[in-house]
């Protein structure tokens, strides 16, 4: 188990390396082009990868799209909840002059991971996995893939989006929240935190559960779309939200928790791959025996 949580280490290691580089679209189109080229060629190894463009400003801009079949033995449950898909989502882009090393390459990383994992080893369900465009500019590429999910009246099981993975502080008083929250969490920032909807507490309640072991985890319901506390829609699960979707934001808190939320100074060796490498084998863990 040693060898293997080393193994899953050094290939998060591996691509972090790859994506951690100014990738603004506008401001740094070079890194942006690159990290994309690099999603794609990493998803293209587990099967054929899509392309979901859309407009912003006259610029298309691109979304890419991996879709993984269930486990064989649930193919026969066609017609019922087994057949819809879990999408699974992080944003590749950053925000201008910050090499985003855990807003947002540490997310993305991990979806690499998942993809590697779920196609040797099929979930229950069919699995999606998006990597999107332009989060950064006001959540416009998963804006445009939900706009796409209900013109073609798509139904799913779950949308979760991974978002900012990898940073820890195990000192106390180092987790802050929006008021009223701090009497009901811990105030150390060492554990990930599931943010959902209300009609994902079940999957909020069974995902921690399989986290944990890997992991401290903390989850939170956040009503029917987040409003009454405003700060847990910020991310691509939003849109899926005000769509009436089931969704969890999967999150080290960002700015609540990371000086480095931002910044310049959000960079790889700032990380603590441990922390982000038990938050990515308890994803492949509750996510491959989701009910």
């Amino acid at each position: 188990m040693e060898s293997t949580m080393e193994n899953l280490q050094e290939r998060l290691l591996e691509h972090l390396k790859k994506i951690v580089r100014e990738r603004d679209p506008y401001y740094a189109s070079g890194g942006h082009l690159f990290v994309r080229e690099y999603i794609r060629s990493q998803l293209s190894q587990y099967g054929e990868v899509e392309v979901h463009e859309f407009d912003v400003r006259g610029n298309k801009h691109p979304n890419l799209i991996l879709r993984l079949d269930p486990a064989p033995s649930q193919k026969q449950w066609k017609g019922s909840k087994m057949e819809l898909p879990i999408l699974i989502g992080a944003h590749y882009d950053a925000v201008p002059g910050c090499v985003g090393a855990d807003d947002n390459a540490t997310g993305v990383a991990v979806l690499l991971e998942l993809a590697r994992s779920l196609s040797a080893n099929p979930a229950n369900y069919p699995i999606h996995l998006i990597a999107f465009d332009m989060e950064e500019y006001s959540l416009q590429g998963s804006r445009a893939y939900v706009e796409r999910l209900k013109q073609q009246n798509q139904k799913l099981r779950l949308m979760i989006s991974l978002e900012m993975l990898g940073y820890c502080d195990r000192t106390p008083n180092s987790q802050h929240y929006p008021k009223g929250l701090q009497y009901f969490y811990p105030n150390t920032g060492d554990f990930i935190g599931l943010i959902g909807n209300i009609q994902t507490i079940p999957d909020l309640i069974y995902l921690c559960h399989h986290m944990k072991t890997s992991v401290p985890c903390e989850w939170l319901p956040a009503g029917l779309r987040g409003l009454i506390v405003p700060d847990t829609r910020r991310s691509d699960h939003a849109p899926f939200w005000d769509a009436g979707y089931k969704a969890i934001m999967i999150t080290d808190t960002a700015d609540m928790r990371n000086p480095h939320y931002h910044k310049s100074s959000d960079r790889l060796e700032t990380l603590d791959l441990d922390f982000l490498t038990g938050v990515c084998k308890g994803l492949i863990t509750g996510i491959s025996h989701l009910l």
